[in-house]
Formats: C-alpha cells, sequence, structure tokens
C-alpha cells in the first residue's frame, strides 16, 4: 500500500497565469485542474489568448453560438460572453465537475483580466509549457479579435 501525500496548499497568495500566446482549451484545463486542487487562479492579458484556427470559421461558429436563445422571450437568456475575460471564465466553468457542489467555490477562486491589474504586478507570473502557440500566429486568432467581431465591448 503506498501512502498517499496530503497536499499543501498555500492560498495566501495566488497562481498568476500570463494569458500571453496560450492556446485557450489547454489552458483552461491547466487552470481548472488548478481549481480543483484548491489553489486561487488570476488569469491576466486574457485578449491576447489564442484560439486555433482560421478567423473566418472561429468567428462563424461562435456567432452560431449567440443565436441560441429563447423562443418565447429572448431576453430571458441564455446569455452569452461577449468580452475575452467572460469568455474564458466560462471556458473554465465548462471544464469543472457539473454536478458537484464544490463548482461553486472553485469558481469562485478564479479572477480573469483584461491586461495586467495593479494588484497582480508585483507577483511571479506563469505560464503553461504545453499551452504554448507551436505555430505561426497567423494560424490562430486572439481572443481580442474575436470579441471585436462579435460586438464585445471596447476594453
Amino acid at each position: 500500500m503506498a501512502k498517499q501525500q496530503a497536499q499543501v496548499i498555500d492560498n495566501s497568495k495566488p497562481t498568476v497565469v500570463d494569458g500571453t500566446n496560450l492556446i485557450a482549451g489547454r489552458l483552461c484545463s491547466n487552470v481548472a485542474k488548478l481549481l480543483r486542487n484548491g489553489n486561487r487562479v488570476f488569469i491576466i492579458n486574457c485578449e491576447k489568448i489564442m484560439m486555433s484556427g482560421k478567423r473566418p470559421s472561429i468567428v462563424r461558429e461562435y456567432e452560431d453560438f449567440l443565436k441560441i436563445h429563447s423562443i418565447i422571450h429572448p431576453r430571458h437568456g441564455p446569455f452569452h460572453p461577449r468580452r475575452p475575460d467572460t469568455i474564458i471564465k466560462r471556458m473554465v466553468r465548462g471544464m469543472l465537475p457539473k454536478e458537484k457542489p464544490s463548482k461553486k467555490t472553485d469558481l469562485a477562486r478564479l479572477r480573469t483580466y483584461i491586461g495586467v491589474p495593479k494588484e497582480v504586478k508585483g507577483l511571479e507570473k506563469i505560464q503553461f509549457e504545453k499551452s504554448k502557440i507551436t505555430k505561426a500566429r497567423s494560424n490562430y486568432t486572439s481572443m481580442a479579435e474575436l470579441s471585436r467581431y462579435i460586438g464585445g465591448t471596447e476594453f
């Protein structure tokens, strides 16, 4: 029988993830794992996070997603995020377990930001090596471009 080591969680300092030139899906899955382990996570530079694929196909896919609404009364939702930071938060939410009560507490430990806020400037920033883009930037679409095409507010 192998002994299980207890994980020591240091909640005094959050884990700050710099989203510059990281692929969105891989970044969100790594962040979801950190949240499940009890860490507080700040994602900065959400507008510089990349989605793999050509711009027209990604924009068309997201516009189709935006057409989903209530037939009876569209103001009743569902509501779809259009800003880069809220899109990323929604992606992470989708990667957390659905039926567990810990999903709310896990999501409460996540903060997403456009740019770098003052409270995070002095902290050490990390990037996940496996999440970095590997091809030319022309093969990816940034969250800022996607937000601009789907009607997000200026940031």
